[in-house]
């Protein structure tokens, strides 16, 4: 398995050093996770390549896509999106997924209230897994996404979901659909714009590591202000 995704991430990474004549240039990892069938591989697809499809296959392990994003006049963000498989969650591997990612989507279904309620599982195991090199939690936006269909449970309230977020750490959450192509830039651009703020720290100092928590560990409080804050 790590030998696959070790081809597979060179193979990306290839793509990543053609000389370019922007002044800036950053590479910037983020992983896009949830449950099974929340549509993370339709959400990469469509921001990746404006393509949709009713018949995706779920995502075994890991896949990458790569995102090249013209940020500014004089920037340019060369964006790795890891799809994570949604059964993959506490595994051993989501250690070596999780490893130097600077922002996370995490995406939910609004069609199945079960999807909403494991959102904080996925949100506490990449908390312990990977941070920002001050300790603090990498910037992550919440989608809850397939916003065209009937929604179940919070997500109908718009008011608790903004207190939701405020109160579990995520930088803003967006109704999505990859489908309509609702949201899916917007939300994008949002995370690629909190990941920006840290820019000077993720390039100066290496990413802390936690390799010395068990996956079955529940997460420490942390007394720290969130990445978003």
């Amino acid at each position: 398995m790590e030998h696959r995704i070790t081809t597979k991430l060179r193979q990306v990474m290839a793509t990543t050093t053609r000389p370019s004549e922007q002044k800036k240039e950053h590479l910037f990892k983020v992983l896009v996770i949830g449950e099974l069938a929340t549509g993370k591989t339709a959400v990469v697809k469509r921001y990746v390549h404006n393509f949709f499809s009713e018949h995706y296959r779920a995502t075994i392990g890991v896949d990458f896509a790569l995102k090249i994003v013209k940020y500014a006049d004089d920037t340019v963000i060369r964006l790795q999106l890891w799809d994570i498989a949604g059964q993959e969650r506490f595994g051993n591997m989501t250690r070596v997924y999780y490893k130097e990612a600077v922002g996370c989507l995490i995406v939910f279904d609004v069609t199945r209230a079960s999807t909403f309620d494991a959102v904080m599982k996925w949100k506490n195991d990449l908390d312990i897994k990977v941070q920002l090199p001050d300790g603090n939690p990498v910037p992550c936006v919440l989608l809850a996404n397939k916003c065209d269909l009937a929604k179940e449970g919070l997500v109908n309230n718009t008011t608790q979901m903004d207190e939701f977020c405020r109160e579990k750490g995520f930088c803003k959450w967006f109704e999505t659909s990859a489908k309509e192509n609702v949201n899916i830039e917007a939300a994008a651009n949002y995370l690629l714009g909190e990941i920006m703020k840290h820019t000077e720290q993720i390039q100066q100092k290496p990413q802390r590591s936690s390799d010395a928590i068990t996956v079955d560990q529940e997460p420490k409080t942390n007394s720290k202000k969130g990445c978003c804050s």
